[in-house]
């Protein structure tokens, strides 16, 4: 098994601690059964987050930016502060309790990784699988970078609104639509009128389109139209992906900023300019009135006809060269020469108005730009083979996917142009898996299979590619390409170049495909199906047998977990306690804006105005644990880890007590031979022979919440609050019996060998303080000692009479509910059961002692079959046939409690009057309410009861002598 390799941008979240404790709880269960185990460590160099987060840091310490070093030098300050992060990483891991094989630790952009990244790109190349185009791509210009479809935050707005933006001194305008009209040639007062909401890009239109049958142009079919800006002529063509009925059903057509016109422009024939360079500004091919230079230079785009922009600017054909070096650093802003534009057309009297208008912005989720679509060079990768191949071999296996019949396949390029790393992503259709009748692997829109280039940091010395890129290492003629692979491409690699993939190394031959792949289910798309296709076609065969998927942690309120809302926290802090001031300053250390840091500030002094109490490493293991890994989202608080912490404290302390009775001389028997000499250690041994069968089947089936709630429910329910209470009396005899020493042994061993693998820590100190059997070599560390088998312990099982000490326990809550009631703190009455069968009599016959003691009673004896109930005693029925009666008389002052119990009756009845007078309530909250109304409505009935029974109490005073059990 190999450990999703943790970004390297900063720290561990929840998130990864959940997968730590999953997998490491899985491991050493492995381990202690005697198999063989790698569990590989590893970490991501993360991509352009890494580039960022790097970027942030020069400029924050030194002022420097990544444009003003050279390639060389900005990966050195790359590898710095990947040394300091992925230390802390490994700390983090350490903490954790991770049992990783950390001789065997990788990052994917080391030496090995590397040579497994080269080798992929050339076997892709030489089976066809790998091409070059030119296509539109996904770009940030602040960042001066493509990002992938993952990087990009679709915002909707509902109308017009002003955001700051990167790079713009004031904030931009959003949500409008703006009406502009085309001039139709050769007919004076005849126009199209389009609406846009992008008016920077109408220096790149090529054409305006409407649907073929749309009656309201067919007049205009085969006309052209002036464009309002410079007055070039404009074909009016017709294309059936027009929709007719969305505003005056005319649109502008520029293929070299949206994909939709791209694919439109394709059909027609038509060249797109690239009118938005790569820093975000105009480029020269919309003429001098959008750069930036002196006014007196330039002639005023509003005056005479000879002033205006040249149609000249924008007649260029579609060559690769004029869309590799469209930077022209004096252009304006976009968003600058937006408003210019706007004002042009107002000036030109081809403005037809502006309205509020809603609409999807795409914003970059790295830098908070809005995303630009560029045309860039691509590699791009033809999936549906290796997509084929891959379905053919999940569909031998367990594996199955979605189906669907097409698919699209997100292919990225980055290069280092001017030596500043950038990404070039790209989301092209037709180039997918799957086709009619086909089984695709993923679903179209998310398939993500190999994203290649991504960014300038990840350098490939061994690939190169000729002038023409067609050549490859060997060919004559070739030279270094400086495009680099995607981080993805190097993750999906993992499972193989891990293991020393394309070297034929013992541990890939011992230890591939993986047994096991977990992972979160939001990697699904991004990380599982890449390394299936990948490795299915480099490797001839699944990387890995099976894939378990965990849920997304959320915080109790349910929220994502956010550095701007204030509840990312680092696994340390829980583990061992943070103040408040502490988490606020690391706060401060982040990369929060001003605004962002004080909601975040706000939110964390609500959540933890404490900060956080020291809970330790097991505690939150066994609490990611208890979630079911299948479930909805994981709703973690604070609390419930502090709650484990607890549990943790009532091991502690039982542990304690069996080593203070065990003694130093104590001689542990072989479990085989153990033996119960009653009935309640019958029963201990045989809720310890079921918690080891379902923390098999748990393990088994890898539900790990069935194996936290069998080990939660023995420890605390069964040893703590049961048997070692119900043996104390026993102990406390002198002669003392061996045999409840020996059951007690055996408890604490197999059950703290059944709680290793979630409870590392607190398993092994106390296991280490147990007595040894003599005559066996005990393992020197818990774990790598045997896990309890549930067939080894199988002779202990007695469901039978697990059933009926059920009802022994019944009734000693029944017993505390009425000590309760009746307030009887230090007092120990005498208790009859009366039952008119026989059986149920003998039922109880062997276990009177233990309930007695459970129930903080004295002793325990029987009424008669139809012998009269005793007067002046409480009563309770425990089921339809027997009742169970406690001594109250000259134990309970009538006086003293009558008007104690009126106080308690008359304030749970304003909480039931309260509730009654509540609106309906739908759902669970109607479910929640009516357990409510129904726990309130039965307590007052028992007050009633204890009020009626004192009361007898003062109107009588029968014999204490008469009734003995």
């Amino acid at each position: 098994m190999c450990i999703p390799p943790p970004n390297v941008t900063g720290s561990l979240h929840i998130g990864h601690a959940l997968t730590v404790a999953i997998q490491d709880a899985l491991v050493r269960w492995h381990r202690m059964r005697g198999d063989q185990v790698l569990w590989v460590p590893g970490t991501d160099h993360a991509g352009i987050a890494t580039q960022a987060v790097v970027e942030k840091q020069m400029w924050k310490e030194r002022g420097v930016r990544r444009h003003e070093l050279s390639r060389e030098d900005f990966l050195r300050e790359v590898w710095q502060w990947k040394e300091a992060k992925g230390g802390e990483i490994c700390e983090q891991l350490r903490a954790l309790g991770a049992s990783l094989d950390w001789d065997r630790e990788c990052f994917t952009m080391d030496a090995g990784s590397s040579v497994a990244v080269t080798e992929a790109f050339v076997r892709l190349y030489e089976a066809g699988l790998l091409y070059r185009n030119h296509q539109l791509v996904n770009w940030s210009c602040a960042l001066r970078s493509a990002i992938s479809d993952i990087e990009v935050e679709s915002r909707p707005l509902s109308g017009r609104t002003e955001l700051l933006l990167p790079g713009c001194p004031t904030p931009v305008s959003f949500g409008f639509l703006l009406s502009v009209a085309f001039p139709v040639d050769g007919e004076p007062d005849a126009e199209v009128v389009v609406g846009t909401t992008r008016p920077e890009t109408l220096p790149g239109d090529v054409a305006v389109a409407v649907h073929p049958e749309d009656s309201r142009y067919t007049h205009l079919h085969g006309h052209w139209l002036r464009h309002p800006l410079t007055g070039q002529l404009l074909p009016l063509i017709t294309d059936s992906a027009v929709q007719p009925h969305v505003g005056t059903g005319a649109v502008k057509v520029t293929p070299a900023h949206s994909p939709a016109d791209a694919e439109m422009g394709a059909r027609h024939g038509l060249s797109p300019l690239s009118v938005i360079a790569e820093d975000g500004t105009m480029t020269s091919l919309c003429g001098d009135w959008l750069q930036v230079v002196p006014d007196s230079v330039l002639p005023h785009p509003l005056g005479a006809p000879s002033s205006s922009p040249s149609p000249s600017h924008f007649l260029v054909s579609l060559e690769a060269s004029h869309f590799h070096h469209c930077h022209f650093p004096q252009g304006l802003h976009r968003f600058v020469a937006r408003e210019k534009i706007m004002s042009a057309l107002r000036e030109r009297g081809l403005f037809r108005g502006l309205r509020e208008h809603p609409m999807v912005l795409r914003l970059c989720s790295r830098s908070g730009d809005v995303v630009e679509y560029l045309l860039k060079s691509q590699w791009f990768v033809r999936c549906r083979e290796m997509g084929d191949r891959a379905a053919k071999e999940a569909r031998k296996s367990f594996l199955s996917f979605k189906t669907t019949s097409e698919a699209t396949c997100p292919i990225r390029e980055a290069h280092v142009q001017e030596g500043k790393p950038c990404l070039k992503p790209l989301f092209p259709p037709g180039c997918g898996v799957g086709g009619p009748g086909a089984e695709p692997l993923l679903p179209p829109e998310e398939l993500a299979a190999l994203v290649f280039p991504h960014w300038g940091l990840v350098y490939l010395p061994a690939i190169v590619v000729g002038p023409s890129d067609s050549s490859l290492p060997g060919h004559g003629g070739a030279c270094k390409d400086p495009d680099v692979l995607d981080t993805w491409f190097s993750s999906a690699l993992f499972p193989f170049s891990a293991l020393g993939w394309p070297q034929k190394t013992p541990d890939l031959a011992r230890f591939y495909p993986l047994s096991l792949l977990e992972t979160g289910n939001d990697l699904l798309l991004f990380w599982v199906g890449r390394m299936i296709m990948l490795g299915t076609q480099l490797t001839g065969q699944l990387p890995f047998s099976k894939v378990l998927l965990h849920s997304m942690v959320r915080d109790r309120q349910g929220r994502k977990m956010s550095k701007s809302l204030g509840n990312v926290l680092d696994p340390r802090d829980i583990i061992s306690g943070v103040e408040l001031q502490e988490l606020q300053a690391k706060l401060r250390d982040g990369s929060l804006d001003p605004s962002e840091l004080a909601i975040a500030a706000a939110a964390q002094k609500k959540d933890f105005p404490h900060g956080i109490p020291e809970c330790g490493t097991d505690a939150l293991r066994f609490t990611l644990c208890s979630h079911g890994v299948l479930g909805g989202d994981l709703h973690l608080s604070v609390s419930e880890v502090l709650s484990c912490r607890h549990f943790c404290n009532k091991i502690w302390n039982a542990l304690r007590f069996i080593l203070k009775v065990l003694g130093e001389k104590f001689v542990p028997q072989p479990a085989e031979e153990l033996s119960p000499s009653c009935p309640v250690d019958a029963w201990i041994l045989s809720r310890l022979a079921l918690a080891a069968w379902e923390c098999e089947r748990g393990f088994l089936t890898r539900e790990l919440s069935l194996v936290t709630h069998a080990l939660h429910h023995f420890w605390l329910h069964s040893l703590c609050d049961v048997y070692l209470e119900a043996v104390k009396p026993v102990l406390s005899r002198s002669p003392r019996s061996s045999g409840p020493s020996q059951v007690l042994f055996s408890c604490a061993d197999l059950g703290l060998r059944l709680l290793a693998p979630l409870m590392p820590f607190l398993a092994e100190e106390l296991w280490q303080r147990l007595p040894q059997r003599p005559g066996c070599t005990a393992a020197p560390s818990i774990t790598i000692a045997p896990y309890p088998s549930a067939h080894s312990l199988e002779h202990w099982r007695q469901p039978e009479l697990e059933q009926r000490f059920s009802r022994v326990q019944e009734a000693a809550q029944t017993l505390r509910a009425l000590r309760a009631t009746y307030q009887l703190t230090t007092a120990r009455p005498r208790v009859l059961l009366q039952s008119p069968e026989p059986g149920e009599q003998g039922l109880f016959q062997s276990f009177l002692e233990p309930l007695g003691t459970l129930g903080h009673c004295g002793a325990v004896g029987f009424l008669p079959p139809g012998t009269a109930a005793p007067t002046g005693w409480a009563q309770a029925a425990l089921s339809g046939t027997l009742q169970v009666y406690m001594e109250l008389q000259g134990l309970v002052d009538p006086q003293t409690h009558l008007p104690l119990l009126a106080a308690r009756r008359h304030k749970l009845q304003k909480q039931l009057d309260s509730l009654l007078a509540q609106a309906p309530l739908e759902g669970v909250a109607e479910t929640q309410m009516q357990q409510r109304l129904s726990s309130l409505q039965l307590e007052l009935s028992k007050l009633d009861r204890a009020a009626s029974h004192l009361r007898q109490l003062m109107e009588e005073s029968p014999d204490p002598g008469e009734l003995k059990p």
